[in-house]
């Protein structure tokens, strides 16, 4: 019977957890010892109490060291986390005592990764001694990681969540959508296209049920033009841009912002085809009730600036 959490936390130290990262990392009882500073006996003390306090083992003995077993592997990737929060504590904690705000993780969905990292810029050249954790990815995903405490805000849509009463979270700018594509694709130089010339091509999109895929489809249905087969799908920017990048037959349907910074820099070219539809608003997101460290009101700051640039502009 596994453990409870209160006896996991009453009996598991810190150091035992350094135990643990130094044996996934070498296998060797002998040489995660010497990392760590302790015997090998004392090593192999350290590791038959932390099995108990598992109520379980996490290693198979073997000719060749110490193999982590599947819950191993489990305990080994957690005390690799919790160990790399404590060292994000410390620098937050650093920050805050040299008034500079310390640290911020912050999330966004590939559409809004230009707002974001403009923002970025903009904040770290006033306090360079800050830190940014910034992760790209789903909204759904990146909501999951304000939850667990992982981010401590994140730009994307609360409406794709079923509890989005969870979460405080402020309009920051509308999306606007672009199809793009490589610059020698075969109607780049179009003036206009339409979007079933467009449907003869392969396509570069967001997964099924997401929001921007969904305003795709809804075109097509719209225009009553069949949905293109055999698709790319992903959430990714770099992924697209090398797609597009290695095919010149492909198109993309991406943010304008997006399309606009890869035009700016001659990787792709916008097409001429104008999209009845609208994305929904890029929301800046956080935790309902949770507090924000210093670096995160920073952030939010800086980005509620932009917001207003953007409006003016």
């Amino acid at each position: 019977m596994t453990p409870s959490l209160n006896s996991i936390v009453s009996r598991l130290h810190l150091k035992q957890l350094r135990l643990l990262i130094a044996l996934g990392d070498h296998g060797s009882l002998l040489q995660a010892a010497k990392q760590v500073a302790l015997t090998q006996p004392g090593a192999s003390k350290a590791l038959q109490e932390i099995e108990t306090t598992f109520g379980t083992a996490l290693f198979n003995r073997t000719n060749r060291g110490l193999e982590p077993n599947e819950v191993g592997h489990c305990v080994i990737r957690y005390a690799r986390l919790i160990h790399t929060d404590l060292a994000h504590l410390r620098e937050e904690i650093v920050g805050i005592l040299r008034g500079h705000g310390g640290r911020v993780a912050v999330g966004v969905i590939m559409g809004a990764v230009p707002l974001l990292t403009d923002a970025i810029s903009a904040l770290v050249e006033r306090h360079p001694e800050m830190s940014v954790e910034i992760v790209e990815d789903t909204s759904a995903t990146l909501l999951s990681q304000i939850d667990a405490g992982r981010l401590d805000l994140a730009i994307c849509r609360t409406t794709i969540s079923q509890t989005p009463q969870l979460y405080e979270s402020v309009q920051l700018q509308d999306e606007t959508l672009a199809v793009i594509a490589n610059i020698h694709h075969p109607v780049g130089r179009a003036k206009k296209v339409t979007l079933k010339e467009l449907a003869e091509y392969r396509w570069v999109v967001y997964r099924a049920n997401m929001p921007m895929r969904l305003l795709l489809e809804r075109e097509f249905r719209d225009a009553e033009i069949r949905f293109p087969l055999h698709l790319l799908e992903t959430t990714s920017i770099f992924a697209t841009l090398t797609l597009l990048q290695n095919n010149p037959s492909l198109v993309a349907l991406v943010s304008i912002d997006v399309a606009q910074f890869f035009s700016r820099h001659g990787m792709t070219r916008s097409l001429p085809l104008k999209l009845a539809s609208r994305s929904e608003p890029y929301e800046l997101v956080t935790r309902k009730g949770a507090p924000l460290s210093p670096g995160a009101r920073l952030l939010m700051d800086q980005l509620m600036i932009s917001r207003s640039t953007t409006a003016a502009g």
